[in-house]
């Protein structure tokens, strides 16, 4: 699996061959260095872990900054692992990777932070239809989870259960988006479709092949 480390710029529209207009999102991608590789005989796995953004040195540790001075580049704000399958992926200590590492056309897979939407009841959270409609003597129960415990056994709320929480802020994964367009001048790729979080907010683009 490679790919690059992006962030999310917003939603427009293309047309394609056949006049259809297309929702699309467009997502900054790269430049990414390499930051750091894992080897087989040293991390027990292969990997590279790409650096995407920059940072203040003033707002990075020590360690980090001889993290980065190792590799040769400035501070990066965010940090995420690549397994490589192939030989030909395989990459050296400061490295730049690029949108070239795409082809228009292809699929890939998003991840993403989704957007948070704080303390959310059973019917928004988990698509409950509440309890029923006001008749049978029903008192602002339209959205209410209703009973959440057993009988007598076993005489507690099991775990699990779909009650109301936090909802949203989780990490999403988007398969199969097709790249409907590459602008390499501007680092700019445009999928098909919609990715999780917000704009600005960071994404791993990943691809299979």
């Amino acid at each position: 699996m490679s790919g690059l480390i992006g962030k999310k710029i917003g939603m427009t529209s293309i047309f394609d061959a056949s006049g259809k207009n297309i929702p699309c999102t467009v997502i900054e991608a790269g430049p990414c260095v390499v930051t750091q590789v894992r080897t087989q005989e040293k991390d027990g796995y292969d990997a590279i872990q790409l650096g995407f953004d920059e940072k203040k040195e003033k707002q990075t540790t020590k360690a980090l900054m001889g993290h980065f001075a190792k590799a040769g580049t400035t501070p990066k704000k965010y940090l995420a692992e690549f397994t490589r399958f192939e030989k030909e992926h395989q990459k050296q200590f400061g490295d730049i990777l690029t949108v070239d590492v795409f082809v228009e056309g292809e699929f890939i897979d998003v991840v993403g932070i989704s957007k948070g939407k704080g303390f959310q009841g059973v019917v928004k959270r988990h698509g409950f239809s509440g309890v029923g409609t006001g008749s049978h003597g029903q008192h602002d129960r339209v959205r209410a989870p209703g009973s959440i415990g057993a009988s007598s056994w076993p005489s507690r709320v099991v775990k699990g259960l779909r009650m109301a929480g936090r909802m949203g802020g989780d990490r999403v994964k988007m398969i199969n988006l097709m790249i409907m367009k590459l602008i390499p001048e501007k680092n700019l790729v445009i999928v098909k479709g919609s990715v999780p979080g917000p704009n600005g907010s960071y994404l791993i683009l990943e691809r299979w092949s």
